[in-house]
């Protein structure tokens, strides 16, 4: 008994030896495996998170994201943004048998995916997202049956979706987004009955949402956003009972918004924006009470807005724009008070706006604009949060409301092409985050109040088109944060001064349409960063500013209709310009050469005025020039070779008794043949006398030649009769 004591007791502890050695061989085994993996990578230096995988005998325990279990054997890889440069054509599949846990995201991995992934049957996480791999996803992955997570985001995958993803009924998340994906969505996804979150947006998938997606009934969020996916929702989708958000925006889905979606009474999120969308709204959405965004802008829908919307109380988030709705808002959306955003802007709504459409103390964002209301403004400031009011394009009539006035929260604020009134001096307050405000093409009248410069912020100052009357107030030129400056199309009085030349920041200044008069100062030259200028249509006088070259951004300047006198300056430098118009003055002189540095120009005005001399040349060499109307001027001589001029209507070349053309529609006097014309015959005729000279030169002496080789040879002939004579005679005597 005590020897077979003594025999068991040995052979445990020779079992426990070589259990121990084994162990201890795999766990060299693995480690090497990972070292000689590691020895692939590109940049990998000793301060790396990697510089502790160099001994193998501490693999388990001292190893950078790596993790073992009780055998000591790899379960868990974790080198996520890790700044790994490398592949995985070397990875240690084979030797990795228990591996579960894999995320190698957020590095530099290149190349496509090895099939032998697949292998690796234990996994139940594998995260390779935002890495830049390329090509397909293997098939091969169908067989990780025990997987609950695959993440390969933000890669630059391509070709379709596998129909095997459908064999990963263990599976509960599935990310594919940002890639290229194409191709359909597979039916075999409607298998994985355990997925509670698919991403599959900002791919390029095509092809018809699969009805089988409706068998997912544990799905919480379904994102297949910014794809091609064509056809209509399917009914199926109202099985969906734990989905939470749904996104399928900017796709290419048709027909009606099914009214089973309303059974989807988890819902939180829904948006279905920018699609081709038709029919009305269904009334059943009224029934998602949890429901705090929804997003059916840019779609084709048409009908009223179904009144059961304003049953959903949770709303923050409700988005209409840029539809075909018809009718009034619902006076239900008085129920909205946790509502933060409203955007109903560009539908052909009508009626006066409702009073509690405001009446939620959240409401940030209230975009109305591009529609048909009517009637007066209620207040809509109540909350005090107001930052985003658009209701420019309608029909609002009377007075602002006082509630805008003291809306200390705006910060762009549209009032455009409607029909407000009042003194705008009053109607409005100090705002000091306002950064934009419109009240162009209304009746207000009044002055301009001085309290607008102690909106320290505000960018964009536009009030044309009204009654506004009196003089600019001198704080307005002290704004230097302004960048868009229009008062246009008022009756403004007096003169510029000097001091607009500490608005150094504004891109755009538009003053036409007034009454200003004096000269343009020469601090305007100051506004260096000037894209567009006019002061058409007042009564400005004096010389133009020489110093208007210096505006090297503009791209429009417009002084006409004014009484400036004196020479066109220099304007060579304004390389950006297009469009430069200086008609209906008194400017006279010749017209400065110098205006053809001006490459970009593409109109150009210089009518009635009282210019004259000779057109340059040197316009022939003006390429974008498309349009030009020099008439009623006193200019003479021909009109340049270049499109603009040839092509240029009668009605722009009228009124100048010197100018000539040979084109009849441009019912000018025709140009006598000019200088030019006959230094062109003068150089054909030298090369006429240039070819005609050798030739006649070489006849001539070839006729020479040729009679002095006739004489010669008669001469010779006479010799040789005379000799032939005499021989003769002498026979003869003899």
């Amino acid at each position: 008994m005590s020897f077979a004591m003594k025999n068991l007791r040995f052979s445990l502890i020779i079992f426990t030896t070589l259990s121990c050695s084994l162990v201890a061989s795999a766990t060299i085994s693995e480690a090497n495996a990972l070292l000689k993996w590691k020895s692939t990578f590109t940049n990998q230096k000793s301060s790396s998170k990697l510089s502790s995988w160099v001994d193998n005998t501490s693999f388990c325990t001292r190893w950078y994201g790596v993790s073992c279990n009780q055998e000591g054997s790899l379960i868990r890889l974790n080198l996520t943004d890790t700044a790994i440069e490398g592949t995985f054509q070397d990875f240690p599949f084979s030797s990795l048998p228990n591996l579960a846990y894999v995320d190698l995201s957020m590095n530099r991995f290149s190349g496509t995916i090895p099939p032998q992934f697949g292998s690796l049957s234990k996994l139940i996480y594998f995260d390779l997202s935002i890495n830049q791999l390329t090509g397909e996803i293997p098939p091969e992955l169908g067989n990780l049956r025990n997987l609950e997570t695959l993440h390969l985001v933000e890669n630059k995958l391509n070709g379709s979706i596998p129909s095997e993803i459908g064999l990963l009924t263990s599976l509960q998340e599935l990310a594919l987004y940002t890639n290229h994906l194409s191709g359909p969505i597979p039916s075999s996804i409607g298998n994985l009955t355990n997925l509670v979150n698919l991403y599959l947006f900002s791919n390029s998938i095509s092809g018809s949402l699969p009805s089988e997606i409706g068998n997912l009934t544990n799905l919480v969020e379904l994102c297949l956003d910014r794809n091609y996916l064509t056809g209509q929702i399917p009914p199926t989708f109202r099985k969906l009972k734990n989905l939470t958000l749904l996104n399928m925006f900017e796709n290419n889905l048709s027909g009606k918004i099914p009214p089973e979606i309303g059974d989807m009474a988890s819902l939180d999120s829904l948006s279905l924006s920018t699609n081709n969308l038709t029919g009305s709204i269904p009334s059943s959405l009224g029934n998602l009470k949890n429901l705090t965004i929804l997003h059916l802008y840019l779609n084709q829908l048409s009908g009223v807005i179904p009144p059961e919307l304003g049953n959903i109380e949770s709303m923050i988030d409700l988005e209409l724009s840029q539809n075909k709705l018809t009718g009034s808002v619902p006076d239900s959306f008085g129920n909205f008070t946790k509502l933060e955003f409203l955007y109903l802007r560009e539908n052909k709504l009508s009626g006066p706006i409702p009073p509690g459409v405001a009446n939620s103390p959240e409401l940030t964002v209230l975009q109305l604009d591009t529609n048909n209301f009517t009637g007066f403004l209620p207040e809509i400031c109540k909350g005090g949060k107001l930052q985003n009011l658009s209701l420019s394009d309608n029909h609002l009539e009377g007075p602002i409301p006082k509630s805008l006035r003291d809306c200390k929260s705006l910060v762009r604020a549209f009032f455009s092409g409607n029909g407000f009134n009042g003194d705008i001096s009053e109607a409005f307050g100090i705002y000091p985050y306002l950064d934009v405000i419109d009240l162009s093409h209304n009746n207000f009248h009044g002055e301009i109040s001085s309290n607008w410069a102690k909106s320290r912020k505000l960018g964009s100052l536009i009030m044309s088109n009204n009654n506004i009357t009196g003089a600019i107030p001198p704080e307005i030129w002290n704004m230097a944060q302004l960048g868009k400056l229009d008062l246009s199309t008022n009756n403004l009085t007096g003169e510029l001064p000097e001091a607009m030349g500490n608005l150094t920041g504004l891109l755009r200044l538009r003053l036409n349409g007034n009454q200003l008069s004096g000269r343009v100062p020469a601090t305007i030259s100051s506004l260096t960063n000037l894209e567009s200028l006019d002061l058409s249509s007042n009564i400005f006088s004096s010389k133009i500013p020489e110093t208007a070259d210096s505006f090297y951004k503009i791209y429009e300047l417009n002084l006409s209709r004014n009484k400036f006198d004196g020479r066109i300056p220099i304007l060579s430098k304004l390389t950006q310009l297009s469009l430069l118009d200086l008609s209906h003055n008194q400017l006279d002189g010749e017209i400065p050469s110098q205006l053809s540095s001006l490459q970009s120009l593409d109109l150009l005005d210089l009518s009635h005025n009282n210019l004259s001399g000779l057109i340059p040349t040197s316009f022939k060499d003006m390429k974008a020039l498309t349009y030009i109307d020099i008439s009623y001027n006193n200019l003479e001589g021909p009109l340049p070779d270049t499109p603009a001029f040839q092509k240029a209507a009668a009605d722009a070349l009228e009124g100048n008794r010197g100018l000539c053309s040979n084109t009849p529609t441009q019912r000018l006097k025709p140009c006598p043949i000019t200088t030019s014309w006959f230094k062109k015959s003068k150089k054909n005729d030298y090369i006429v006398v240039w070819i005609l000279v050798p030739i006649v030169g070489a006849l001539i002496i070839l006729s020479i030649c040729a009679r002095t080789f006739t004489y010669y040879l008669g001469k010779r002939k006479l010799s040789i009769r005379n000799n032939s004579d005499s021989k003769n005679g002498e026979k003869y005597f003899r």
